[in-house]
């Protein structure tokens, strides 16, 4: 299983950026994948995810109602729409999946795989 993140970059505070994440090796309709991001010098913390089969979303208080979490199960890729950042979004951001439940949909520990992660810094 392999996870390809992309679409990291430097925006002005307000903008938006599409952050995206094409996954081989696992249908992501089967899994639950996530978005967690880990700014420097702090604990990687969960952003967005996508619960396996019902396609439930749930958001971090932080970023709802500005990040918006999608898949496309024909191209087995997921995404992360960010609209009106802030600098305290700056992070690296990273995909996942795995078998988390909804207890433990925000615990990193929940996922199996992870792709690389992509960077976002967002001035002011």
């Amino acid at each position: 299983v392999q996870l390809q993140a992309s679409g990291g970059g430097l925006v002005q505070a307000g903008g938006s950026l599409r952050l995206s994440c094409a996954v081989s090796g696992r249908s992501l309709t089967g899994y639950t994948t996530a978005w967690f991001r880990q700014a420097s010098g702090k604990e990687r913390e969960f952003v967005a995810a996508i619960f396996r089969h019902a396609g439930s979303l749930y958001y971090a208080d932080s970023v709802k109602g500005r990040f918006t979490i999608s898949r496309d199960g024909a191209k087995n890729t997921m995404y992360l729409q960010m609209n009106n950042l802030k600098p305290e979004d700056t992070a690296v951001y990273y995909c996942a999946t795995g078998r988390a439940i909804l207890s433990t949909i925000g615990n990193g520990q929940a996922y199996d795989y992870w792709g690389q992660g992509t960077q976002v810094t967002v001035s002011s």
